[in-house]
């Protein structure tokens, strides 16, 4: 695929406008000077119940682990970032192992129209589970520029792939309008030079009524708010919350809690979300942290609880 250069493109490798790019040296730097707090080894989760068909022109949110949400609609059900494998890094051999099973069991999940992949971090993008994926549901998947190597690897269908651009529209299906938009973040797995890929989130609307999906983001003081300007806002959001810490280290690439309800009030949202966290320990805040940190952050900003929820694994809130 060849890409014309623009605002984040220099017509081999994608990056932010407002960059700031980490290499090996702050890599090493964070792995010599870590002090990470101790995760259990094993969290058991309270059985739910199963999710809700939705009910006219609702948003049925089921909370699976990280940032893998069912997302069911009168005009389809999506999947975002679907990963179900016991660990997140190359080959299911090397990364951090899952504390929790995931929420809903992939043999459970209801048929899935649409796949939505918000980048290629191995959190995110886990090739055997959109292998199953793509073999038991045949869904339409949309990704930004770039990724689509990846879903033809996991066995997905060329037409049914959708690459985007930063706040390029696609209509996946009739009264369904998905735009992607922009986020602080990067690329990189073994099969790719860094940042070849480009991310973001998915602003999903359906009619009158919206979603959106943060993907992985770091905070931007005007980012959000273009968001909102351009798109409108949402009546719900999933956003970030966990993998922070060392500010030093992951601020420009993950929004801490107290950003995360930032991101929310920015983007002027009725209800968030709360997720990218809890799974796996990916940097060095306890596991129950951003929860802990989130509420502090809802409670200073006004927010009452129902504004910013934080599900547990297989919970589901309809709106």
């Amino acid at each position: 695929m060849t890409l014309p250069p623009s605002d984040h493109f220099n017509g081999k490798t994608f990056f932010n406008p407002r960059h700031e790019n980490r290499g090996w040296r702050d890599v090493l730097r964070w792995r010599r000077t870590s002090r990470p707090s101790p995760w259990p080894e094993h969290v058991a989760l309270v059985p739910q119940p199963p999710p809700p068909a939705p009910r006219g022109d609702q948003f049925v949110a089921t909370w699976i682990n990280h940032a893998t949400f069912l997302v069911q609609t009168a005009q389809g059900n999506f999947l975002t970032d679907p990963n179900f494998s016991d660990r997140c890094g190359p080959f299911g051999l090397i990364g951090p192992r899952r504390v929790h099973p995931p929420g809903l069991a992939l043999a459970a999940l209801p048929h899935i129209d649409f796949v939505l992949l918000s980048h290629d971090h191995y959190d995110h993008c886990d090739l055997p589970t959109l292998r199953a994926l793509a073999k038991a549901h045949d869904p339409l998947a949309l990704t930004p520029l770039a990724n689509g190597d990846l879903l033809r690897r996991a066995g997905f269908r060329a037409n049914h792939i959708v690459e985007l651009d930063w706040w390029q529209k696609s209509t996946p299906a009739s009264g369904i309008e998905v735009t992607l938009t922009p986020a602080r973040h990067w690329s990189n797995r073994l099969s790719g030079r860094r940042n070849a890929r480009l991310w973001g989130g998915f602003f999903v609307r359906h009619g009158p009524r919206a979603w959106w999906f943060a993907g992985d983001t770091g905070y931007d003081a005007a980012l959000f708010r273009e968001i909102r300007a351009r798109l409108g806002a949402p009546a719900l959001a999933m956003i970030p919350i966990g993998a922070y810490e060392p500010r030093w280290f992951m601020a420009a690439q993950h929004c801490n809690p107290a950003e995360a309800v930032q991101i929310h009030r920015d983007i002027g949202v009725a209800t968030s979300l709360a997720m990218h966290w809890g799974t796996w320990q990916l940097t060095d805040e306890g596991r129950e942290e951003p929860v802990r940190a989130l509420i502090a952050a809802r409670t200073e900003a006004g927010l009452p609880a129902e504004a910013f929820h934080v599900l547990a694994p297989g919970e589901t809130i309809a709106t």
